[in-house]
């Protein structure tokens, strides 16, 4: 006799919930409620302690003004905390939690996420429970229009809804290892949420430990990962399986003084391989905000080379 299809599926349930429970053990008590005081309102969120001494990753727009910041873990320990620095431009913010001891979560490498594998989101917007739900990546390398006019870059796109208060939350992989930092949901768009990307989140927290600030270039592109087709690939001898396409080139900008046109494809920075959005990133933050970049590109078939000032970035 034929199974019926719940006990037909017990086992594949079983195993996604195995996953998902293991991700949330590991990573939930480092998911921190973060209350905000400022001039005329208040306001929350979460966040994610990543190192046992207080060091907090969250979202600009949730500590940006902020005049005072109390923080609550999942078991309830209650502790106040110092803006260390912001940053609109990733929508990231660094805190500095006072005390030690605290649980903390590991920052994975969002280079090496695959669309459709398993993504947990956790929040803590109550201070004393987790909110979680699951989906799974949609996409990698998404850009995203900011608060501000700014273009957010670098985003996971997961379909694992994001609850109220839940900005400044863990996406996590299934080995409980934080992929991204929960920022944003397309208002009428149906399970259309997007998170930081670890890769960038590391970048960020090491500038604004080091300067309270992200030092950062611009040469007047807004970017996308893609696959390069096989096609191309082949026909460029090429074998890397991603690149940047310039979406968009800005007039009169030092990419578009350089030749570039939205359309191309960027496959080199400096001779170093763009595999995704987040490496042209990382060479126009911190030393690479003020050196010119040669970047390889591909057009109708050739590749080419551009030298491309890079200019400092508006604060």
């Amino acid at each position: 006799m034929p199974l019926d299809a719940p006990t037909r599926d017990a086992p594949l349930l079983d195993a996604y919930s195995a996953a998902v429970v293991a991700a949330v053990t590991r990573v939930g008590p480092a998911v921190v409620n973060i209350a905000v005081q400022a001039d005329r309102h208040g306001g929350a969120g979460s966040g994610v302690a990543v190192s046992p001494d207080g060091l907090v990753l969250t979202n600009s727009h949730v500590a940006r003004g902020a005049k005072r910041i109390l923080i609550a873990t999942q078991d309830g320990r209650r502790a106040d905390a110092a803006l260390l620095g912001d940053d609109p431009d990733t929508d990231l913010a660094l805190l500095r939690a006072h005390g030690d001891g605290f649980a903390a979560a590991t920052l994975g490498r969002s280079a090496d996420l695959r669309v459709g594998q398993l993504a947990v989101a956790i929040g803590n917007p109550l201070g004393f429970q987790s909110t979680v739900t699951a989906g799974i990546v949609s996409a990698t390398g998404r850009t995203l229009g900011g608060r501000e006019g700014r273009a957010i870059e670098d985003l996971i796109q997961t379909d694992a809804a994001l609850n109220p208060g839940n900005s400044g939350g863990a996406l996590v992989d299934s080995r409980g290892e934080v992929i991204g930092i929960n920022t944003a949901v397309v208002a009428g768009a149906q399970g259309l949420c997007f998170a930081v990307a670890s890769d960038t989140a590391r970048l960020v927290l090491g500038e604004l430990v080091r300067f309270g600030r992200v030092r950062r270039g611009r040469i007047g592109i807004a970017g996308q990962t893609v696959r390069l087709p096989r096609r191309i690939a082949d026909r460029l001898g090429r074998d890397q399986p991603t690149a940047v396409l310039a979406a968009e080139v800005q007039a009169d900008s030092p990419a578009h003084r350089a030749g570039l046109r939205s359309g191309d494809l960027l496959l080199e920075a400096d001779g170093e391989r763009l595999t995704g959005l987040y490496r042209l990133l990382a060479r126009l933050t911190g030393d690479g905000a003020e050196a010119p970049v040669t970047l390889t590109y591909a057009r109708d078939g050739a590749t080419a080379a551009a030298a491309a000032t890079v200019l400092p970035a508006p604060r």
